[in-house]
């Protein structure tokens, strides 16, 4: 080392400034003058053109150093320093990138030699000079004026660089003995730092949502294999329009009353045009509540938005997006923040540069999953908060925030399923949007993408469109996925065999492929094997039971407290997600808290109906009874209870739950479940009474919602006769309406709508003018675009 007066030394080998024999770059203190600071190699410089050649020396420069401003420490020095150069280097790099591009023009193959020659002996010396002027204009350029002229006014900052070697140039200048100067330079523009340290911030944050975003596990999340979102993004189809009122219908229910409706003219919007006003609108949007069912496509749709504008390539006249999930911000219930506190633990980046003040940016706060919220939002009764830097309860934030009373600039996007749209007053949303998922186009690309071998993917579309609930389903990207997963296994595994025609029957087969995964891949078993272990039976009568129980409150995310009421361990349930990966999933927040929860609601549906029909032919009990007799004479049918369940639900929240219990009770299903299943039951003559008593609930005055569902529930028992009944009729034309029973009528009006025929004009005289034939059809009449 060399003393050099002031109390500061210079390390020879690692060039160094130490300032009362501290390496302020290392913070290690010297011990003697013979010594050397250990060289520490900064993570910014690995790997990062450009690069100096030349022999490393032992080049030496004396410099003189002031004494470091009072109140400012070595490290605030150091990190003023870095967000400077950090930026620095953006600058940089993008105008090299576009002086490449017009020097590029200028190449050509019979580019003379002697040039190249001359280029090439010049080579060191002038990208040294060229790299010094640009350094110097973009210092310039960002008004760093001092800090300039410390380092044009630095001598021997040439020799500097030829002793660094391949090193980086921003590294380079960093460890120069000039650092002290720059310090100097620093403090005078202390007070003018904040655009800068936005800046950097700006460009800190974008990296990391990108590299957050930029990767997606389709249908599961953290198993399998990575891809790029970018490559799988298919556009969703979404609709400006409608209210926040609540829609509390099952969520199949809605998808087919969609799936139903010819198209008609509608306000789409693109999801980078979240926020911009439709024509005719004058006030800008604060606020966008984006519903639809789960599955559809709503967090992939937020993540999307996010990448965008993390790659700039949508949005740029946004400062920062901040995109918080419900998931994460349940965990915070007795926790207490102001919302600069709460950016700043979500998002470290605006910490480090110590932005506080959101109002001097244009900021969109992402809030994806508002029906998995726990925390108490009541719009009514809380307590008004405009100052972001108070802390209080998450929810008082939120409420304040989402009312605009708290960061009124902000802009905000919330998702949410249908049923807790409501949660939101209309008064605090600027605009509806709903995501309506795959159209019928884009289902046929889904499955073409799949499946590569044309013959192989047509086979499949075809299957699909003749199995009217299975083409209903494919609305929603999870299901279609789960289908391509079966249909995948099935064509491999049973060349001629007959493909999954029910949704009991597609759900069952996707248990088996993953009950085959389980035994192949993590127990070392060949594919003839048995799929069923003793072990995978336990989980999955533990995963069953918490489906079923928390099915009944509502549920469809799972916290440790949940596990623990259903008897299931916190440690057997991280075991059940990584071997039923595509089944059950584990999450993790920001505090490492699990959050687990199944990968689609029909998936949690259908292994409730499965713990039902377990429990009733294992031990007799009926679930779906409060009171349990101890009689067999008095024990009504299970199968009688859940249709009576399901007729009583306002809502049709057990609908898709019934048809998967029914179709459990058929023998070929059972047979698929050997090995999980230890007996069978429902015989053929129990099915025959089930059929018959849900025939005699289609003669009672039903909705045609619950209607429709009855005769799901039919085909999910392989009964069609009352439909092909009216079929025959209908194609013979001896068709009456006026001799119809309620049955038969409602058999005509499920027909109808499950016809592939569009209903853009539907001819009611054909089939009566009556009063009666216009009450019993009018579910078709709204449907369709016009009645004659």
């Amino acid at each position: 080392m060399l003393l050099t007066g002031n109390s500061c030394i210079i390390c020879s080998l690692c060039d160094h400034s130490c300032f009362n024999h501290v390496c302020v770059c290392t913070g290690q203190r010297s011990q003697s003058a013979g010594s050397s600071c250990p060289s520490v190699r900064s993570d910014r410089s690995k790997g990062r053109p450009p690069a100096f050649s030349g022999e490393p020396g032992a080049t030496r420069v004396d410099q003189q150093s002031s004494e470091v401003p009072s109140g400012q420490s070595a490290q605030q020095h150091q990190t003023q320093l870095d967000s400077i150069f950090m930026l620095l280097e953006d600058n940089i790099i993008t105008f090299v990138k576009n002086e490449l591009k017009k020097i590029q023009k200028f190449l050509s193959p019979d580019y003379p030699e002697c040039l190249e020659s001359q280029r090439e002996d010049d080579e060191e010396s002038s990208n040294r000079e060229a790299f010094m002027k640009i350094t110097l204009n973009f210092l310039r350029r960002m008004k760093q004026e001092e800090l300039a002229d410390c380092l044009q006014s630095s001598k021997r900052i040439s020799l500097k660089f030829k002793a660094a070697g391949s090193v980086n140039i921003f590294y380079c200048l960093k460890r120069c003995t000039i650092i002290h100067s720059f310090w100097n330079c620093l403090f005078p523009l202390s007070n003018d730092t904040s655009e800068l340290h936005a800046a950097v911030c700006h460009r800190n944050l974008k990296s990391a949502l990108k590299k957050k975003f930029q990767c997606v596990f389709e249908g599961i999340a953290k198993a399998g294999n990575p891809t790029l979102l970018n490559q799988i993004y298919t556009e969703l189809y979404i609709t400006e329009g409608g209210t926040a009122e609540v829609n509390d219908e099952h969520e199949v229910r809605q998808i087919e009353t969609a799936s139903r409706k010819p198209d008609r003219p509608e306000t789409t919007i693109r999801q980078e045009d979240i926020f911009k006003a439709s024509p005719g609108r004058d006030e800008p949007i604060r606020t966008v509540l984006t519903k639809g069912v789960a599955g559809i496509g709503k967090t992939v749709l937020t993540q999307k938005y996010t990448l965008d504008w993390a790659e700039d390539k949508a949005n740029q006249d946004i400062q920062f997006i901040f995109p918080f999930t419900f998931r994460e911000l349940n965990v915070l219930k007795e926790e207490k923040f102001s919302l600069v506190e709460l950016v700043h633990h979500f998002f470290t980046e605006t910490k480090e540069a110590g932005i506080c003040s959101f109002e001097d940016f244009q900021v969109v706060f992402i809030f994806d999953g508002l029906d998995e919220c726990r925390l108490p939002l009541d719009f009514h009764k809380t307590t008004i908060l405009t100052d972001p830097r108070k802390s209080t309860s998450v929810d008082v934030l939120l409420i304040n925030l989402i009312r605009g009373k708290l960061l009124p600039s902000a802009r905000l996007w919330i998702t949410t399923r249908p049923a807790a749209a409501n949660q939101i007053p209309p008064d605090c949303v600027g605009m509806v949007t709903e995501v309506r998922g795959f159209t019928d186009p884009e289902k046929e690309e889904y499955f073409r993408k799949r499946f590569r071998d044309e013959e192989q993917a047509s086979r499949i579309i075809s299957h699909i469109k003749i199995s009217r609930s299975l083409h209903i389903m494919c609305h929603i990207p999870v299901f279609c996925w789960i289908t391509a997963t079966v249909l995948e296994d099935v064509l491999e595994t049973r060349e001629g065999g007959q493909l999954p025609k029910t949704l009991t029957d597609m759900y069952i087969h996707f248990l088996v492929v993953q009950a085959k995964v389980k035994k192949v891949k993590y127990d070392g078993g060949a594919e003839t094997d048995p799929h069923w272990s003793p072990e995978s039976r336990k989980m999955m009568e533990s995963l069953g039971k918490l489906a079923f129980d928390q099915l009944q409150k509502g549920n469809l995310i799972f916290y440790e407290s949940d596990l623990t009421e259903c008897g299931i361990d916190i440690r057997a349930a991280s075991v059940y997600s990584g071997v039923f990966t595509q089944i059950f999933k584990e999450e993790r927040g920001l505090y490492q808290d699990k959050v687990f929860s199944f990968i689609h609601l029909s998936v949690q549906e259908f292994l409730a109906a499965l713990h039902v029909h377990l429990t009733f032919i294992n031990s007799g009990l009926n679930l779906l009874e409060q009171q349990q007799t101890t009689s067999w004479w008095f024990k009504p049918s299970v199968h009688q209870s859940a249709v009576n369940k399901a007729l009583q639900s306002p809502n049709g929240h057990l609908d898709l739950f019934l048809r998967f219990l029914l179709g459990l009770s058929l023998q070929t299903n059972q047979t698929l479940l050997r090995g999980l299943l230890t007996q069978t039951g429902s015989s053929s003559q129990t099915n025959k009474k089930t059929v018959q008593y849900i025939k005699e609930k289609l003669s009672e005055n039903l909705s045609a919602e619950k209607s429709i569902n009855l005769f799901h529930c039919l085909n999910e028992l392989n009964d069609r006769s009352l439909v092909e009944e009216i079929q025959q009729s209908l194609r013979s034309g001896s068709l009456s309406t006026d001799k119809l029973s309620p049955a038969q009528w409602s058999a005509l009006v499920f027909i109808l709508l499950s016809s592939e025929e569009d209903l853009d004009v539907f001819d009611l005289k054909k089939y009566s003018a009556s009063e009666e034939a216009l009450l019993r059809l009018l579910p078709v009449v709204k449907a369709s675009n016009k009645a004659l």
